[in-house]
């Protein structure tokens, strides 16, 4: 009996990469090749050297068409297998590597907004619905739209064993949010790309289309954010590693380092409103939703805990995120005899 696979990669497309998939058929329990791809069709590749490599690195059931089917995200590769320089997956592997006895951990919060054609999801054919204020975790057909798309997403999810810890409407009509985590560097990372291309793929049933631009609606609306949420063991013991990793985060060049990287368009949504701090200023604060970096409420009173970062844009890749992230912060903490 044969089964299907879902190769997914993620694309050379700037200033943000696309995801990619195509299915191959294998029989009966057979394991994982590698495969191939037009890599000239993806930004990947010129025409006359136009093959590149498909290294599957994670699978999952497919939760869509179910049975053995399985979905496979896959690392791109040259044809003599070094990294293409479009995966930045490999980059963040050493540095995983390197800093996992502190051992890090990561839950993203996944922002994005349904479209339905040119107009997001819940937006009036002419003009604009009232303003945001109800729309955050609400509930009614006045104020809620996509919901049955986002319950089979969580589903759809669930049924795949990622590590999804929950779902809510954002501030403005039509746009929603996912967390995934906390788990390690590069399982929230592959975990998150495989959501999203769930995501789209659920909302394509539904005629809808799903995007991460971070400023989908210009003026006094929302952006949408990848809130990045991190931890190591020290900071999950002591709160002096939760102001070092902030002050690490701070230091130097580190703060425009990070924002170059959080996601193209960055400067239209981190503009010092709707609860952002501008991009080219660095802040952390207690409780603080228009700092840099918030340290929750509970983790002052408690004396440990994470920190969130609240700079990337949705559209960041979480490869890179996590790999700054770690690299800055597990660096200060070990500067700063922590660990």
């Amino acid at each position: 009996m044969s089964y299907k696979a879902e190769y997914i990669w993620i694309d050379g497309t700037e200033p943000t990469a696309k995801l990619r998939s195509k299915t191959r058929i294998l029989g009966d329990g057979a394991a994982l090749p590698i495969w191939g791809f037009d890599g000239s069709s993806t930004n990947q590749a010129q025409g006359h050297a136009s093959d590149r490599v498909l290294q599957p690195v994670f699978s999952c059931p497919d939760p869509i068409r179910g049975g053995d089917d399985v979905l496979v995200l896959c690392e791109v590769l040259n044809i003599d297998m070094t990294p293409h320089e479009s995966n930045t997956r490999a980059l963040l592997r050493p540095v995983a590597e390197k800093f996992a006895g502190q051992e890090p951990i990561f839950g993203i919060e996944q922002e994005y907004t349904f479209f339905d054609g040119a107009r997001p999801l819940g937006f009036p054919v002419n003009g604009f619905p009232a303003a945001q204020g109800g729309y955050y975790c609400g509930v009614g057909a006045d104020e809620i739209f996509g919901r049955d798309i986002v319950e089979k997403h969580l589903d759809h999810c669930l049924a795949a064993g990622l590590s999804i810890s929950g779902i809510n409407a954002e501030v403005m009509p039509g746009q929603w949010e996912f967390q995934v985590g906390p788990v390690g560097p590069l399982e929230v990372s592959d975990q998150l790309w495989i959501a999203r291309w769930l995501l789209y793929r659920t909302a394509e049933d539904f005629n809808v289309s799903a995007t991460l631009n971070p400023k989908p609606v210009k003026g006094d609306w929302n952006g949408a954010g990848a809130h990045t949420n991190f931890s190591t063991k020290a900071m999950r013991e002591d709160y002096r590693a939760i102001i070092s990793a902030c002050e690490a985060l701070g230091e130097g060049s580190k703060p425009l380092d990070h924002v170059k990287n959080y996601g193209a368009g960055i400067d239209e949504r981190l503009t010092g409103l709707h609860e952002t701090a501008p991009w080219n200023e660095f802040s952390y604060g207690v409780s603080d939703r228009g700092a840099s970096v918030r340290i929750p409420w509970q983790v002052e009173q408690e004396g440990r805990g994470y920190i969130e970062d609240r700079r990337p844009n949705a559209n960041v890749d979480p490869y890179v995120v996590t790999r700054l992230i770690v690299d800055t912060c597990c660096t200060g903490l070990e500067k700063d005899g922590l660990v």
